[in-house]
């Protein structure tokens, strides 16, 4: 018996078993590294009818709030809308400054360029107001950000896109802060007037996931304006 439980006495076995388990660790962990950065885990995005979004009860940010039907927006002339995942978020405010260098274009074009927040809390939309060259309204209940709501959490801190997109904004210099909601994920809309419908849907799959400018263009020339009964004769 003795002889057959000398190896417990020999350090190497404890040394070797310790390797094991660390290694074993290790190789848990790289795991779940590379899954992380797979979309294999993502929610995935459900595509939004135009009946839906033209239900969504937004509402303006003045003292005294209007609420209106979000179809308003784009019911002549249609619209590029984007849904903010955070107004203080750098992430979001250098998006805000890509779509809001299009504006030009799309004044060229009379397509108004709108945005949508979830909440309304001290001065994150003024805040944010400077990065973005146009009129910003409240969608309380996030319905733009639906019709299934997809959240990303702290498994994004581990994604490398999520970090590239990180550095990329902080060498653009853009900063912000913490305030506010900001796991819902948003997106981009460019919207046709009338029931032309929905001509580019963008849902961001992780933080910092910005929408194609180029697409965006592209989408905002396809747009034919509502013509009036009296324009017609």
């Amino acid at each position: 018996m003795g002889d057959e439980m000398s190896f417990l006495q020999d350090p190497s076995f404890f040394g070797m078993g310790m390797w094991s388990i660390g290694a074993g660790a290790i190789g848990v962990a790289a795991l779940a590294l590379l899954l992380a950065n797979t979309d294999m885990f993502l929610a995935k995005p459900e595509k939004a009818a135009l009946e839906y979004l033209e239900d969504i009860d937004l509402k303006t940010l003045e003292k005294d709030a209007v609420t209106f039907k979000a179809k308003a927006l784009w019911e002549k002339n249609g619209a590029v809308i984007m849904a903010v995942r955070r107004p203080g978020c750098f992430l979001c405010r250098e998006e805000a400054t890509d779509l809001s260098s299009l504006k030009p274009k799309l004044d060229e074009l009379g397509v108004p360029l709108y945005a949508v927040v979830k909440e309304h809390i001290k001065n994150e939309v003024k805040d944010f107001q400077p990065y973005f060259k146009g009129e910003i309204f409240l969608d309380e209940n996030k319905k733009f950000y639906g019709p299934q709501r997809r959240k990303m959490m702290f498994m994004g801190f581990v994604r490398l896109g999520v970090w590239q997109n990180f550095f990329r904004a902080w060498n653009g210099g853009f900063s912000g802060n913490l305030d506010g909601e900001g796991f819902i994920l948003g997106g981009v809309f460019v919207m046709g007037p009338g029931k032309q419908g929905i001509l580019l849907e963008h849902r961001e799959k992780e933080f910092g996931d910005k929408v194609n400018l180029t697409s965006v263009l592209e989408a905002a020339r396809k747009i034919r304006p509502q013509t009036s009964a009296s324009e017609k004769q």
